[in-house]
Order: C-alpha cells, then structure tokens, then sequence
C-alpha cells in the first residue's frame, strides 16, 4: 500500500452549476478516496477534503485540474497533511 496522506483541494474558475461536485465525488469513489466536496460561498470555488492513497489523491488533483466538460477551471490550489480516518466515505456536503 501506498503512504497515506490527506489534501485539501481548493478548485477555482466555473466550478458552481456545473456538475463539479457529483464530478468529484465520482472521481473520488472511482479511486477509492474519502472525505467530502462542497461549493464556497464565493461561487468561483468549490473545497474538496480527501484522503486515501497519496498517488490516488494526486491522481484526483489531476483530475480536478481538467474538471468535467461543462467546467472551466483557472486555479488550484493543494494543501497536504497527515491522513486522519475521520471520513467514512466521500460525500457532497451542501
């Protein structure tokens, strides 16, 4: 098993209306991740807290970089910490 670790991932640009946070969630179900994604008050941002594998998680990152089609994603932003086990799952927080 890879070395565990936990992101947060901070999406900018059209992320909101578009689909980005089912998006996520599938992405991160698909590779086995945990945590949860939500939209910002700021309507250009959506927060993502996950943890896992770290190669997983830097697959997600990329990912998120290109986002689904309906997006356009200008800025990401990646801040990495230990791995907790708090989540149980991956969630789309509202």
């Amino acid at each position: 098993m890879s070395d565990l670790a936990a992101v947060q991932i901070v999406v900018y640009g059209r992320v909101q209306g578009v689909f980005f946070r089912g998006f996520t969630k599938h992405q991160a179900e698909m590779l086995g991740l945990s945590g949860y994604v939500r939209n910002l008050p700021s309507e250009e941002a959506v927060e993502v807290w996950a943890e896992g594998e770290r190669d997983k998680l830097e697959t997600l990152t990329s990912k998120l970089r290109a986002g689904p089609s309906t997006a356009k994603v200008t800025k990401v932003t990646t801040k990495w910490s230990a791995y907790t086990g708090r989540y149980a799952g991956f969630s789309i927080r509202y």
